[in-house]
């Protein structure tokens, strides 16, 4: 059952080995050659497969990858049931959403800490259940060592965020308070995070 279409995958619920599970497919893109097609797709899902796996080691939870099948350029992962944290903040008390505001920053910062850069940071790729905050979708991340790419990552976030919990905003200054407890060299992301809202401010 495909529950999800976007514009580079179809996510589908299914069994596999006998146990519920999601299984993430790139779609081919007609407008490539298709050997080239084929083989980007093939990198792809093998470097997501490879950011969740680096991310779940380091300790921020991501859903377990189980297979990939690199001829169908499909990842199969451990389905995670619980609701999305888009979902779950505005519901949620204050003293528990400042918690888990602070958490979605010590996973960030965890993941930068490793010159993981998820490359999608919204409240919607992130899971809420048994306690835990599970990081999903990495078909955007990459690994970089430059306060640019962790300062567009953690931009990505605050702007999301904005967008999607307006009556929240002041809030976000949790994410950051987590974010610094994790990784050493917040301060350099967050010069470059004000230098990126800066060169918006005048294209």
């Amino acid at each position: 059952m495909i529950i999800r279409r976007g514009a580079e995958a179809e996510i589908h619920l299914t069994k596999w080995r006998g146990q519920k599970v999601i299984a993430k497919r790139r779609v081919p893109k007609t407008y490539r050659l298709a050997v080239l097609d084929e083989d980007l797709r093939q990198v792809r899902i093998k470097t997501e497969a490879k950011l969740l796996a680096s991310a779940r080691k380091v300790g921020v939870p991501t859903p377990a990858v189980l297979d990939i099948n690199s001829s169908d350029c499909e990842l199969v992962m451990e389905y995670i049931d619980g609701p999305r944290l888009k979902d779950v903040l505005p519901e949620a008390d204050p003293t528990e959403r400042q918690e888990l505001l602070r958490t979605v920053g010590k996973h960030v910062g965890t993941l930068h800490s490793q010159d993981i850069i998820h490359g999608d940071l919204t409240t919607s790729n992130m899971i809420v259940e048994g306690g835990l905050i599970y990081f999903i979708d990495f078909s955007l991340g990459e690994w970089s060592i430059e306060f640019e790419s962790k300062g567009v990552d953690l931009h990505v976030l605050m702007e999301a965020y904005e967008s999607t919990h307006p009556e929240l905003l002041e809030e976000f200054k949790f994410v950051m308070e987590g974010y610094r407890e994790k990784f050493k060299d917040a301060k350099a992301v967050e010069d470059k995070i004000q230098d990126i809202i800066s060169r918006g401010r005048y294209t």
